[in-house]
């Protein structure tokens, strides 16, 4: 059976895939490990000899697919966090990865190791392929014709023995301290709608407006001064229904629908006036609503502003809903292919209205090749690009870090001309665990034999010990800090610990944990700078130690 796996890598692939998946939905203590199973299925299976494992091209590939989708789908979040409190996720990861590096040195001096194995252990309890890379190529500049073949294998053997651990730790870390302080991930997602967290839970409430105050008063004004955080609806006058628009004047005795989150909604009901006995909008005589796709290139990346419906199209949208998440549509909302969108407007105007923004679902399964396969080239050129180290030589990106840069700007953009660079959510998700399912049974099988065969060697019980202490001290720092001290949401402490780690098995753990893309945020905020960090302090262990 194992002539017949190396003689056929797909096979190899899909069998350690199916096996993984299994396995990753057996929950034990009520959590299971997920797609991150897949890992140590291909672990099992690489060692079982030294030729059972996968082309490179897999796990590159599936690298490159899964960090470039997260990185369009975050590239919003992104750039709104550095605009809070990105730049304190950033030191907070570079602080650790300092501490991670001077344990590194401790460890050298203590279990007597070489300076390419102890680079290598710190590439692999901080989980960093490209990290380990520029060891090799930082060994390759310096020993010149004279490297021998068993010096370059040091800094491999180091990483393989400690990177089952770099990952294994961090879930056990976050496994063990969300029950410790029995978090809550679905209230934190709740309480940051701003980053697109979580399902905002929204209601619907027709109120009648009773307060004097209120009469008279204009709608758009009123939500600027008034910092309503909700969306009118209808508009009942005299008995005529009407959308609501910002240039809509309120009188006494008027029927309002209201949508937004049960609080905001009450808070608005009571500064207006009384819940109606009849929801206004079961009278859908005069205007209507429908849930609609959007599949319109045309309007996709556009916000809700510039697309002026209510004067265009003479609709409002009241509410969107992208993938599982429910959001309380404003003015600088950007629609996004995938999108359904619940659109008020005349019963005569539906058809109109849903053609224009498409409410084509096949359209949705389909993938721009063009976009995606120019950002990806775009990712992989800057990848290569040389980095210069002053006093080190020079590093690059890589596979992980340029097309992850590259797709947060586009992610951010959206679109540039008729070029739309986002995915629909579907796509994305189906493209990321692919990818993700690829990189974890390439990197599973191709570890696999060099971890069990150091530990039959001898020697590797140190390297293993101390790496994994590593791991879990740095996992410890930053969740300790970060959630208790600084006061980050667990949801995202995870994904910036997962972003330190440059893990995509720990995400996947984290995300399956959280159930909501404040992982996702956290590991973009953080990932470039983590993978920056590592390559740097990965050579200077090794210059340093020589």
């Amino acid at each position: 059976m194992i002539d017949v796996l190396i003689a056929n890598p797909l096979l190899l692939l899909f069998v350690v895939s199916a096996i993984g998946y299994v396995l990753g939905r057996i929950k034990i203590g009520g959590v299971s490990l997920g797609v991150a199973a897949v890992l140590f299925v291909g672990l099992a299976f690489g060692a079982l000899d030294p030729n059972l494992k996968l082309p490179e091209i897999v796990y590159l590939l599936g690298l490159v697919l899964f960090v470039y989708t997260i990185g369009l789908s975050s590239g919003p979040g992104f750039f709104a966090s550095l605009q809070r409190k990105g730049l304190r996720d950033n030191m907070l990861v570079l602080g650790v990865i300092i501490m991670a590096a001077l344990m590194t040195v401790g460890a050298h001096f203590i279990i007597r190791v070489s300076a390419p194995i102890t680079a290598g252990m710190f590439a692999g309890s901080l989980t960093n392929t490209p990290a380990l890379a520029g060891v090799i190529e930082q060994l390759k500049r310096s020993g010149g014709d004279t490297l021998s073949d068993a010096l370059l294998a040091e800094p491999v053997v180091g990483y393989s023995v400690t990177y089952p651990m770099g990952v294994l730790g961090m879930i056990l870390t976050i496994y063990i301290l969300q029950r410790v302080w029995k978090v809550d991930y679905s209230a934190e997602a709740r309480a940051l709608p701003d980053l697109g967290a979580g399902t905002e839970n929204l209601v619907n409430r027709t109120l009648r407006i009773t307060k004097p105050d209120m009469d008279g008063r204009n709608v758009g004004e009123l939500l600027r001064t008034c910092r309503w955080d909700i969306v009118f609806g209808r508009i009942q006058h005299d008995g005529h229904v009407s959308i609501a628009t910002s240039d809509t004047y309120l009188k006494l005795n008027d029927l309002a629908t209201v949508v937004g989150h049960v609080d905001e909604v009450d808070r608005v009901v009571a500064a207006m006036g009384e819940l109606a006995p009849e929801p206004l909008e079961l009278n859908r005589h005069t205007l209507d609503f429908r849930r609609i796709f959007v599949s319109n290139p045309a309007v996709a990346g556009k916000r809700l502003r510039d697309l002026d419906l209510p004067h265009t199209q003479g609709a409002i949208i009241t509410r969107l809903r992208r993938g599982d998440t429910e959001i309380l549509p404003h003015g600088d909302t950007v629609l996004a292919l995938g999108d359904r969108v619940r659109v008020v407007t005349r019963r005569e105007n539906l058809d109109a209205v849903g053609k224009y923004f498409g409410d084509s679902y096949r359209r949705l399964s389909e993938i721009d090749v063009v976009s995606l396969g120019l950002g990806l080239a775009l990712g992989l050129l800057l990848g290569m690009v040389p980095i210069p180290l002053p006093g080190i030589g020079t590093f690059t990106l890589g596979f992980a870090g340029g097309p992850l840069i590259v797709a947060l700007i586009l992610g951010w953009l959206e679109r540039s001309g008729p070029i739309i660079w986002s995915l629909p959510y579907s796509a994305n998700l189906t493209l990321r665990q692919f990818g993700l399912t690829l990189f974890l049974a390439g990197v599973g099988t191709r570890s696999g034999y060099s971890f069990v065969s150091t530990f039959s060697q001898g020697g590797g019980l140190g390297i293993f010990v101390a790496g994994a202490l590593i791991t879990c001290t740095a996992a410890l720092t930053l969740l300790v800090i970060g959630h208790k001290v600084l006061k980050i949401p667990m949801g995202l402490c995870v994904g910036i610990l997962a972003g330190l780690q440059t893990q995509p098995a720990v995400l996947a753990f984290a995300s399956e944990q959280a159930r909501n893309d404040l992982p996702n945020i956290g590991y973009a905020t953080v990932y470039p700078l983590a993978t920056i960090g590592k390559i740097v302090a990965a050579q200077m262990i090794l210059v340093l130690l020589s």
